[in-house]
């Protein structure tokens, strides 16, 4: 492994945060850009990240609430999808990056595609794994319960979803739908919970489920986003995902021209194990569609 390729954290302002990010790959190499989930953060590229440094610049940063980045309270910042994306922005403009790739997974998806719907020519391509942008993507066995909230507002709903907020939801969204469960390692769970466990976090994740449905409304014009601007994308989904189900990756294929489509057996958190085979495919759908050619 060259130094390059060893995973370097760092942080930077951006929008009034301290923006925690991973980094690794050559600094003059085409440039992608991973975003994480719900409740995850960068650390779940940790493995990822050198397979891709060995031929691009990569990017990992932690959104505002998870990970190690840090608001200051001060900044008085509101918990939303758009202060998400405003803030990925502001980040992308810190860095300098001008024109990547991005791979979106969970909440690492509406945080994206709102980003690209302001700047669609800063998008080169998308990897989606298990990123939904699709009602037909949305698991009858998990979503009405925060469908019920978006409707109501009542702070009894909000409270019905606090045990999502625990260990058992947390390590469930990592095992459940693994064919080898016992090779997922402990840590990672353990760490997202750890950190969703600080106080005043767990009122952060009960603002976004309540906002995500401003990100339902949006899908439509995600939907337009992606037959207008050509964007190559590959999906690259957990085939046992109950949060984000196969649908989800299937409805892509009305909108994009440039598709590839791939399938883990694996549930939502489907890189965990999965790392080689993820970083071959992209390896391989960046060069098919020329994604940095130009």
């Amino acid at each position: 492994m060259t130094g390059s390729q060893f995973t370097k954290i760092a942080t930077v302002e951006a929008d009034g945060v301290e923006v925690f990010y991973r980094t690794a790959g050559p600094a003059d190499a085409p440039t992608v850009v991973l975003l994480h989930g719900y409740p995850s953060s960068s650390h779940m590229f940790r493995n990822l990240i050198p397979l891709l440094a060995t031929r691009y610049r990569v990017v990992a940063p932690d959104l505002p609430g998870f990970g190690f980045t840090k608001v200051p309270a001060a900044r008085n910042y509101r918990y939303t999808f758009a202060s998400l994306s405003r803030t990925f922005a502001a980040f992308v403009d810190a860095l300098s990056l001008s024109r990547f790739a991005i791979y979106i997974f969970d909440y690492g998806a509406p945080t994206g595609f709102r980003f690209a719907l302001d700047r669609p020519g800063a998008v080169a391509a998308i990897v989606s794994q298990n990123g939904n942008a699709y009602v037909e993507g949305l698991g009858r066995s998990f979503w009405p319960p925060l469908e019920k909230l978006w409707a109501s507002g009542a702070n009894e709903d909000r409270e019905a979803l606090r045990p999502q907020l625990e260990l058992p939801a947390t390590q469930w969204q990592y095992l459940n739908g693994s064919p080898h469960p016992e090779t997922i390692q402990p840590e990672a769970f353990h760490l997202d919970q750890a950190l969703m466990d600080r106080p005043g976090n767990k009122e952060i994740q009960l603002d976004l489920f309540q906002d995500y449905g401003s990100n339902v409304k949006l899908y439509p014009r995600f939907q337009e986003y992606l037959r207008s601007s050509g964007v190559p994308v590959l999906t690259a989904w957990g085939k046992k995902d109950e949060i984000f189900v196969a649908a989800g990756a299937e409805a892509y294929g009305k909108d994009v021209r440039k598709l590839e489509t791939q399938w883990l057996n694996a549930g939502h958190f489907a890189l965990e194990t999965n790392e080689q085979r993820m970083a071959e495919w992209m390896f391989a759908f960046f060069d098919r569609f020329a994604v940095f050619s130009s």
